[in-house]
């Protein structure tokens, strides 16, 4: 680290000085409609000079003599660039330069689930759009950080084994697919680990879809898909060097860089030229543990130790676009064991468990448009998942570490998958397109408590077409042909989206999908048995399938320049047939294994509202949530048990200060559900329920001297640490016990500094 700002501090002084030899100057004065611009950066392409205009929106820069295009950008408002002639010894007054703005956010661009990309108004589908500004305001280390104030999503922690789980429109994790621009993550369980094993450094954005997208992404799908996109280098920029450190606290614990709290460090280059880009990325992000209600050695939240490495090529040209990256996770989750005198040597141990994660993940993908008709698409992917199991004896006097001979102490996990994907697309005319192509999934394991070396193999052709009746009726139908080596897949996967136009600003959403989950290998071939835990997996599973719809009603209630307000009202209901979860297996009743439970369902509704006026950006939501009482069908008992969420999020920009403060906030109800109890007169069924609880983060960024960024702020404001949760402990081995659920380890306080230099 002190290299990384000794490096930056000796790079600004060669700029200054480099700076001081030029003749010329460029003078003016940056305003927008409603004053001055202050903060804005000014540039000359293809130099390393430039700087932020000052208080008054003036700016007065050096440049060297013969032509030269200026540029100057400023969040929020369209880049303005001129070629101007500088002669030596004089000057060039350009007096007032307006900004223009941005079209607002309801253009954002999306590429998830589209022939092409194109605006969120104009998509079949609802897409939720997280930008690259909001995730970096966010301050956030974690993708979870930036997802958990969002509406219809709830996260799990599992504090035992150190994982997370997200829910989306009430199912969990493994009915949501999460996708690396475009391209499936392997996940060893039901839990979606990988959303914590992508490095956050690299996100542009993140589009999330609601609903059933099984015909174009396949299996787990059936609740939506979270598309994780990542950057692709700055536009026009010869070099990009970019920089961050930052520091939080857990809680009230810190130590600075090292141990408690957290430390996330990144360092990013890259390089291009005529079309030819190379990228590399190296992150580290430790978390050093929270104490919580643990003592001695042990803690409630495990430390962990990640590496993100990320290296990458790719080539453009006016036709073809296509790239390589390699992405690579080194993960270690420490769970520290309290202290005790040992039998064989008796001085003070203790017992610790290392959970050693590795994700080697090779991705390629290309593009080639023959013609503004027809373009073509390859996707490939490789992975390379170990979760590893390291049990150690420390001998506390004479700090020696051996492993744990105990049965199940030591294990190792692989899973393996090769992933493809071709698709083309075919433009007839302005009114009919064509989007088809074929699939591979081949996933494979080993391990000591997985049965043998199972392999599965899952092929697919889809099909889908866009149909634009009229300039205001857009029909889009699919199909989804599947064959699995291992179970009997539904033989067709249909879904139809249509949007319609209903009046300038006003548009209808209506969809209908059929989605489908394929048994997981874990489910299939998992085994599993010490003290803790009797599990078998269950090979005659069958796969999940369900009947969704949903509809989304959209009014641009407002749209002026400086004021734009819209509103979306949202109502889904979806019917799963199948659903895997685990249970008592009724062969043995002393042994958990995996089952197809014949129903379940989910239903609900959203509404969601967007503002923006002037340096104001604010959002406000509200969802209502139905989960399926599976004990209703038996007993004179409510369907649906519900729960609600409000939130909203808050950005005000200060433009002569280039500043902006930001608060998050969100706040999830309770969420209620039945359960069987044993009592002396038999099993009794009663209502339980995990209570509300408030979510919020502060932030404030500074920009200063055009490349540096300083973001400081408050995460959990409300001190969450568990919520009250009345259920019944099962006992299990992964229980929260306690009658409490965590959530969190409390408010923190973080600061942070990015820096970016690159030559234009």
């Amino acid at each position: 680290m002190r290299f990384l700002y000794l490096f930056l501090f000796i790079f600004n002084i060669a700029i200054t000085a480099h700076t001081q030899e030029r003749s010329g100057k460029i003078e003016g004065k940056v305003i927008d409609n409603n004053g001055v611009v202050a903060g804005a950066s000014v540039i000359l392409k293809n130099t390393r000079l430039g700087q932020l205009t000052q208080a008054d929106g003036s700016f007065s820069l050096k440049a060297p003599a013969g032509k030269q295009t200026l540029v100057i950008q400023f969040i929020g408002y369209k880049s303005f660039e001129k070629v101007i002639e500088v002669k030596a010894e004089e000057i060039v007054g350009l007096g007032t330069i307006t900004l223009d703005e941005k079209n607002n956010e309801l253009q954002d661009v999306v590429i998830t689930g589209q022939f092409d990309p194109q605006s969120v108004r104009n998509s079949v589908y609802q897409v939720r759009t997280i930008t690259n500004e909001q995730i970096r305001l966010r301050g956030a280390t974690n993708i979870q950080t930036v997802l958990n104030t969002e509406l219809g999503m709830r996260f799990s922690n599992d504090l035992t084994l150190g994982t997370t789980d997200v829910q989306l429109m009430g199912m969990s994790g493994q009915n949501v697919k999460v996708l690396l621009d475009g391209v499936p993550l392997v996940d060893r369980g039901s839990t979606r680990e990988s959303i914590g094993q992508i490095d956050i450094n690299i996100i542009d954005r993140i589009e999330i879809v609601e609903g059933p997208m099984s015909v174009t992404y396949g299996s787990d799908a059936l609740a939506g898909v979270i598309n994780i996109i990542t950057k692709k280098g700055e536009e026009g920029a010869n070099w990009t060097l970019t920089a961050r450190a930052q520091e939080e606290t857990a809680g009230n614990e810190y130590q600075a860089f090292q141990g408690e709290g957290t430390h996330n460090e990144f360092l990013g280059l890259a390089w291009q030229k005529k079309g030819l880009q190379l990228s590399g990325n190296f992150t580290r992000n430790f978390f050093g543990g929270w104490q919580g209600l643990s003592t001695g050695r042990s803690k409630e939240w495990m430390p962990k130790e990640q590496y993100l490495t990320t290296a990458g090529i790719s080539y453009r040209t006016q036709k073809f676009n296509g790239w390589y990256r390699f992405n690579g996770t080194n993960e270690t989750l420490k769970s520290l064991g309290n202290t005790y005198i040992s039998t064989q040597t008796n001085n003070l141990s203790a017992t610790d468990q290392y959970y050693i994660t590795n994700r080697w993940f090779h991705q390629v993908q290309g593009e080639y448009q023959f013609n503004t008709k027809n373009s073509l698409n390859l996707a490939a992917s490789y992975t390379d998942y170990s979760r590893q199991t390291q049990t150690t004896d420390i001998d506390l006097v004479r700090d020696r570490r051996t492993l744990s001979l105990t049965s199940g102490a030591q294990d190792k996990a692989i899973f393996q998958t090769t992933f493809a994907r071709v698709t083309s697309q075919h433009k007839f005319s302005s009114k009919i397109s064509l989007q088809h192509g074929l699939e591979a999934n081949i996933n494979s394991s080993a391990g000591a408590r997985i049965q043998g070396t199972p392999t599965i193999s899952e092929f697919a052709y889809f099909a889908s077409s866009e149909l634009r009746l009229n300039t205001n009726i857009n029909i889009r139908p699919g199909l989804r042909f599947i064959k699995n080596s291992v179970y009997d897949a539904p033989p067709v996967i249909p879904s139809i989206n249509t949007k319609f136009t209903l009046a300038k600003g006003l548009d209808l959403r209506m969809a209908y999908a059929r989605g489908f989950r394929s048994p997981a290998l874990r489910e299939l071939y998992f085994t599993f048995f010490d003290s803790n835990h009797s599990i078998r997996g269950n090979t005659n599973l069958k796969a999940e399938n369900s009947n969704s719809f949903n509809t989304f009603l959209s009014y641009q209630l407002i749209e002026k320049p400086k004021f734009r307000l819209n509103s979306t009202l949202g109502g889904f209901y979806n019917v799963f047939n199948n659903l895997i979860s685990i249970g008592v297996d009724p062969n043995d009743t002393k042994v958990s294994t995996y089952l197809n439970v014949d129903l379940y369902k989910t239903t609900g509704t959203t509404w969601t509202n967007t503002l923006y006026w002037e340096n104001l950006q604010a959002t406000l939501g509200y969802s209502y949530i139905g989960r399926f009482n599976r004990f209703s069908t038996t007993e004179s008992l409510p369907e649906f048990v519900w729960s609600s969420e409000i939130n909203t999020n808050v950005r005000y920009t200060f433009p002569k200060i280039a500043a902006s403060i930001s608060l998050f906030y969100k706040y999830t109800g309770k969420q209620p559900s039945y359960q069987a109890i044993s009592t002396e007169s038999g099993l009794q069924t009663r209502l339980a329920e995990t209570s509300g609880f408030h979510t919020s983060d502060l932030t404030f960024n500074k920009v200063f001297y055009k490349n540096f960024s300083l973001l400081a702020g408050v995460k959990n404001l409300f001190n969450v640490t568990r919520v009250n949760n009345s259920a019944v402990d099962s006992g299990g081995a992964h229980s929260s016990g306690g009658g409490a659920v965590p959530m969190s380890y409390g408010r923190s306080y973080f600061l942070g500094l990015t820096a970016q230099l690159s030559k234009h």
